[in-house]
């Protein structure tokens, strides 16, 4: 591993805005189930918060040289269940269609098991940039739709897009890892 281009005590700091992430997620559900069905401001800027951070700590990471496993493992993770949190509450209160549940519950559970196969064998396979696009999209387009009026359409199709996105960076993940474990 690189040596870290900053101090020790900096070197965290991805780490722990990916922990800000994490319990972030519990106040976001809060302000959500507080809304219901209606447009809110305070959920919103807890969602946009938590995608600051998601860009934030892995350029840091990168930048600083300081990736750890438990950023590897965290930081997606964070993502996953953020994201996961606002599509399941939008679905559940009318604001977004359910399949765009099933197809975000069903990319997750892929991920999921590509790492649990993945993982053991020591393979890490590295973050596509449309995926990370995707993400970006995903995050952009639910947030508009946490703080706009369930009559404004445009944040669904950011969301199928982004949605659409993460659908084909899903199967370049396959790919490449279908790759490694064939070498």
């Amino acid at each position: 591993m690189a040596t870290p281009a900053v101090p020790a005590p900096l070197a965290q700091l991805p780490n722990a805005l990916t922990t800000s992430r994490l319990v972030l997620i519990p106040l976001f559900v809060a302000f959500m189930v507080e809304a219901g069905d209606a447009h809110t401001w305070r959920a919103g800027t807890v969602f946009c918060v938590a995608g600051i951070t998601d860009q934030v700590d892995g350029f840091l990471a990168r930048r600083w040289r300081v990736e750890s496993r438990f950023g590897k493992i965290a930081d997606p993770l964070a993502d996953r269940l953020m994201i996961d949190a606002a599509i399941i509450l939008l679905v559940a209160y009318g604001r977004l269609p359910w399949v765009g549940l099933a197809v975000i519950a069903a990319r997750d559970l892929l991920l999921f098991v590509g790492w649990r196969i993945l993982a053991p064998r020591g393979i890490d396979l590295d973050v596509n940039l449309l995926g990370k696009g995707a993400t970006w999209l995903l995050y952009l387009a639910v947030g508009c739709r946490i703080v706009t009026h369930d009559s404004t359409s445009w944040p669904l199709w950011l969301f199928w897009i982004g949605l659409g996105a993460a659908v084909v960076a899903a199967m370049f993940y396959v790919r490449d890892a279908w790759r490694r474990l064939r070498l």
